[in-house]
């Protein structure tokens, strides 16, 4: 009897734990996909890094929680010589369900700007 509580409880726990590690790594990649998402549609001509930004926080918003997309920003740069676009987003790391510490998960997306000529 004794044996069978501690193993149903070790079980149970190791059970949440894999569950918690699913959690994170799914939020982590929405962010990434979303940021990904914010940079290709800010890299567009006649789009801005405002509007990145917009579209990334809207995605986060409908896919996981409007919390999540507070810490958004867009700043331009250079990869390889090209110009492009990064979204970055800094929110909350999921520890317990969708709770943990603040900013501690960073995700970026790229994207080289469009020209017209």
């Amino acid at each position: 009897m004794a044996e069978f509580t501690l193993v149903g409880v070790l079980l149970t726990v190791l059970a949440l734990a894999v569950v918690q590690l699913a959690l994170a790594l799914h939020v982590r990649n929405t962010l990434l996909d979303a940021a990904a998402e914010g940079a290709r549609y800010a890299a567009l001509a006649g789009s801005s890094a405002a509007d990145g930004v917009a579209r990334t926080q809207d995605l986060i918003a409908a896919a996981i929680s409007a919390d999540y997309a507070d810490g958004v920003s867009a700043t331009s740069t250079s990869i390889g010589g090209i110009p492009a676009i990064q979204v970055t987003v800094r929110t909350t790391l999921p520890v317990v369900g969708l709770l943990g510490p603040e900013r501690a998960l960073e995700v970026s997306g790229h994207a080289a700007v469009e020209t017209v000529d």
